[in-house]
């Protein structure tokens, strides 16, 4: 019972393939045609919008407040005005009256600067340092006038050696001030 297996008859000829193979090579070769065409203009695309964006406005620097503003702005942002309601409990906050009083000042005079802080960030603002110079670096001006203790001597040593606000320089004492020379950045 085995049955007989015949060699199958094709009606595929050389002749009869070769229109089937042309017409499949055509489709593939117009399909790529195609995807080089989108290519070439997704990149147009691009460059268009990389001009585009190289021509906008550039973005405008963050605006630079001083560093009680930026406590400020900080302070509301994170508790609200709670805090600053009863004067008793704001000197809780670092704010004392005067400082409130920069603040509300500084923010007068700069409004535009305050509210682009506000929403969209800020610098701090760094101070001008100070170094003192003294001419006769042995000689420090004292209270008192003489430097007569190692502690004068370390004290002399803090204030040539470290950079100061102006502040701070004249809250030591005010004959200071004009010992003071501005510091570079980066000194």
């Amino acid at each position: 019972m085995t049955k007989e297996m015949k060699r199958p008859i094709s009606n595929i000829t050389q002749d009869s393939i070769k229109p089937l193979l042309s017409n499949a090579v055509e489709f593939y070769t117009n399909k790529n045609r195609e995807a080089h065409k989108c290519i070439q203009e997704r990149d147009e695309y691009i460059n268009y919008l990389e001009s585009k964006l190289s021509n906008a406005k550039p973005q405008q620097a963050l605006p630079v407040v001083p560093e009680f503003v930026a406590e400020w702005i900080e302070i509301l942002k994170t508790k609200g005005l709670k805090p600053l309601k009863n004067p008793e409990t704001y000197g809780e906050t670092g704010f004392t009256e005067e400082k409130l009083q920069n603040i509300v000042f500084w923010i007068s005079e700069h409004q535009e600067d305050y509210m682009r802080a506000w929403l969209d960030g800020y610098q701090v603002e760094k101070p001008q340092l100070f170094k003192l110079i003294f001419p006769n670096s042995t000689a420090v001006l004292q209270k008192d006038g003489e430097l007569n203790s190692f502690a004068d001597t370390v004290y002399k040593r803090y204030l040539i050696e470290n950079a100061m606000t102006e502040q701070e320089i004249k809250s030591i004492d005010e004959r200071y001030w004009q010992f003071a020379v501005p510091v570079e950045d980066g000194e």
